[in-house]
């Protein structure tokens, strides 16, 4: 027996299978075999694999267009005309395929929109459901954050807002005596019982003592006056001069009440003075009218005279060391506010100066550079202040 078979006789080849390429001979010199071509096809078209020999997994080579719903329904992509269906790339694979290779799709129908409802009308285990999340804002640096988040804040602003409209208007009804506005309510009595103080307070509380002036001077200094003389409750015969008291003569004088100060430096003397009239509110309105509008309070033969009390620093303070002075309508009560100041030396003025003029920057004059307005101004503002303290507590309603 030979070491090696015999080789068998070459047998003639039998028909090719539609889709096989011949397996190609070996060749003597070595090099690749010639690709055959399959009847009826061209030259240029590259050669097919044995049916036999698997294939990777490869993507179509052609996409449907864009929303044309073909992929999503399975359908393969349409094959080049004139060539014949090909069976081992399929489209999708799927649980089954027909008989073209690609996969049969069928949709699920309890994940339709009109998939029935489930016995009671709630929706099927698996028909999809909707929710809605809670919308979104954006805040001051463009970060989203949802829109309920800012209602809490308006509503703290809005309370806020409340609150504080409800203090100022409170605010504004308890100190409308203290700055000389009335409110509607208990006008009548508020000013029916400023006119009655002048027998019903004590001089103290009208007059105290010690008047503490803060920011009062020039340049917002402080001032500190003393009370060094009260003349007694009398009428207004000889308290002003003739043409002043001709144009108070309209509201009448029920009494007068004044009291000289001197300062801290004991440099200059005050005489403040309160003249309770017999008029009511639309007089005192009057008259506070034409002494604005015809400048009475600025005119020097209209001043009030000082109070010049024996035994006392002011003992010489008389008409003609008059230096600056002011009257004050008050328009909430029957009541008349003026002071006159000068210098405690006894020196005579020749050029007196109204209180606000003054007072005014830049002024030069010895009165303004002395600060003789600020004495008469700050004086009578603090005593016009206590007036209305005692007329608050007057009208408070007892506990």
């Amino acid at each position: 027996m030979s070491p090696h078979p015999a080789s068998a006789p070459a047998q003639a080849p039998g028909p090719m299978p539609p889709h096989a390429a011949p397996r190609p001979a070996p060749s003597s010199a070595g090099l690749p075999p010639k690709p055959a071509t399959r009847p009826g096809s061209t030259p240029g078209e590259p050669p097919r694999r044995p049916a036999s020999v698997p294939l990777p997994p490869q993507r179509p080579a052609h996409r449907p267009p864009a929303g044309d719903g073909s992929e999503a329904r399975g359908y393969a992509a349409p094959a080049p005309a004139g060539s014949s269906p090909d069976t081992r790339h399929p489209t999708h694979a799927g649980p089954s395929t027909n008989g073209h290779g690609s996969a049969a799709f069928a949709p699920d129908p309890s994940l339709s929109w009109s998939a029935p409802m489930a016995p009671g009308g709630t929706p099927g285990a698996g028909r999809p459901v909707v929710s809605f999340g809670q919308p979104e804002g954006y805040d001051e640096q463009a970060r989203p954050r949802p829109l309920g988040l800012r209602i809490r804040p308006r509503v703290a602003v809005a309370a806020a807002c409340v609150v504080l409209g409800l203090g100022l208007i409170g605010g504004a009804v308890t100190g409308s005596w203290l700055i000389g506005d009335p409110g509607d309510g208990g006008t009548r009595d508020t000013f029916a019982a400023a006119g009655s103080l002048w027998h019903s307070v004590p001089v103290d509380q009208l007059f105290p003592p010690t008047v503490i002036g803060r920011g009062a001077g020039p340049g917002g200094a402080d001032r500190t006056w003393t009370r060094i003389a009260v003349a007694p409750d009398t009428g207004c015969a000889n308290a002003f001069d003739p043409l002043l008291r001709k144009a108070l003569s309209t509201v009448g004088c029920e009494r007068l009440l004044r009291a000289t100060y001197i300062d801290a430096t004991q440099s200059y003397v005050t005489t403040v003075g309160l003249l309770f009239t017999t008029a009511d509110a639309t007089a005192m309105r009057s008259l506070d009218t034409r002494f604005t509008k015809e400048g009475l309070d600025r005119r020097t033969d209209l001043m009030p005279r000082p109070y010049a009390a024996k035994g006392t620093e002011a003992a010489g303070f008389g008409d003609e060391q008059r230096a600056s002075w002011t009257v004050s309508v008050l328009t909430d009560a029957p009541v008349v506010v003026y002071a006159v100041s000068g210098w405690a030396d006894d020196r005579t003025v020749d050029e007196p100066e109204p209180a606000r003029q003054a007072m005014e920057s830049g002024e030069t004059t010895a009165v303004a550079q002395a600060g003789l307005g600020h004495e008469a101004q700050g004086l009578a503002d603090r005593v016009e202040r206590s007036l209305r303290k005692n007329v608050g507590q007057a009208t408070e309603q007892p506990s």
